[in-house]
């Protein structure tokens, strides 16, 4: 459990049996407690359910290491969340997104404060959305085993390679942790990770309201009638999916929505013709469907939502796109910063017709590192010049 897959490395830090019971969890809890970080990962299911099946909690503060098993019968994970929502120590993720939902879901609150290692990744020139094997390879001059990456983590006993895989996650972030701390102190980044943190500790990121499903299926154009009962499909399917703890897809496809949502069938024979409609006209689904479709047509027009219809907004120049991309490559490349942190391609759009554009380069340290430039060049008063293989800015 505690042998590391590292070589001409010292040791990992020891690791605990799997931690099955109440009062382990308990004492382990009491371990880390005052712990200055906390390295943190989970394994989770999630084909089959609406909600993740948490199947297996990783932890280290750097000294130690310990697998918690959620899934262990009786156990009491309480004194875990408490030690998550100790504010006074930072829990360090990576690509930490869907360990957060989970949490949030168990402990009704976010793990606070926390640190991303991707992110801190992009702010250092490590590439947008760098993968952890990756990142590793890239700080620690290691190479992990991915191996066990798709294996079934709910099933029981797990094997001790199993668990040394997942272990390894949380040893090489807190390895990873204060090196990528001092970098970001080194090069007075820290603070760039703000806004980016703004989101992941925003608890809306990981709660859909019922009535705004709707928004997570893409569409561009449509008419308000259409809308509307497209609207109150996605809303039927989110709490049916919750209710039941299924995959969205597998109650109603977005496909299917949008088909009911345009043909508006008037009979349970008529969704025959619906597009992957489970089970057809004899489905079971047809008759609770076809009940919503006839409740929102008797809706008074009040309900009706304004028209869904995608901007059309003028294309900037060709010309001076190009010259936007290949500024933003060279400040980017020279800084050490991942584009997609600083402008994506519709912010640059957004960028090179107007000026005053609400876009993140306009703001903050990313207006200081590219967004002046980026204007200084739109108006003439930089050029930019091959330099051999480099790009060179010249002052006009």
């Amino acid at each position: 459990m505690a042998k590391s897959r590292r070589t001409n490395q010292p040791p990992s830090p020891p690791a605990e049996d799997v931690i099955a019971t109440s009062s382990e969890v308990a004492a382990l809890a009491a371990r880390f407690a005052g712990a200055e970080f906390l390295a943190v990962d989970t394994e989770f299911m999630r084909e089959q359910t609406y909600y993740s099946q948490l199947c297996l909690i990783q932890i280290s503060d750097g000294n130690h290491a310990a697998a918690v098993d959620p899934l262990a019968p009786g156990i009491d994970l309480q004194p875990l969340w408490d030690l998550f929502a100790d504010e006074t120590i930072t829990k360090v993720f990576h690509a930490a997104n869907q360990d957060l939902e989970i949490f949030f879901k168990e402990m009704g609150k976010l793990p606070l404060p926390l640190f991303d290692s991707q992110i801190a990744a992009m702010v250092l020139g490590h590439g947008d959305q760098v993968g952890y094997d990756r990142l590793v390879r890239a700080i620690l001059k290691q190479d992990i085993d991915k191996s066990s990456r798709f294996t079934d983590w709910s099933r029981r006993p797990l094997s001790a390679r199993q668990i040394s895989y997942a272990l390894d996650d949380v040893i090489y972030l807190a390895e990873m942790y204060p090196k990528l701390l001092d970098q970001l102190e080194k090069k007075g980044r820290a603070h760039w990770l703000d806004d980016e943190n703004a989101k992941l500790t925003n608890p809306a990121t990981y709660h859909t309201a019922p009535a705004d499903a709707w928004k997570r299926i893409k569409v561009r154009n449509m008419k308000p009638v259409q809308l509307r009962r497209m609207m109150h499909l996605a809303e039927w399917r989110e709490t049916e999916a919750r209710r039941r703890d299924l995959p969205r897809n597998r109650i109603l496809r977005d496909e299917t929505i949008l088909d009911l949502a345009g043909t508006n069938p008037s009979t349970t024979a008529e969704f025959g013709k619906i597009r992957n409609f489970p089970g057809g006209a004899n489905g079971k689904l047809a008759t609770p469907v076809l009940a919503l479709l006839h409740e929102v047509e008797a809706m008074p027009d009040s309900t009706l939502p304004e028209a869904l219809s995608e901007a059309r907004t003028p294309k900037p120049p060709a010309a001076v796109m190009e010259l936007l991309r290949v500024l933003l490559k060279h400040i980017t490349d020279s800084e050490g910063i991942a584009p997609r942190l600083v402008a994506s391609a519709d912010e640059l759009e957004a960028l090179a017709l107007d000026d005053e554009a609400p876009v993140r380069a306009q703001s903050g340290w990313r207006r200081e590192v590219f967004g002046d430039a980026a204007l200084r060049l739109k108006h003439g008063k930089i050029a930019l010049a091959a330099d051999g293989k480099r790009v060179r800015v010249i002052e006009l």
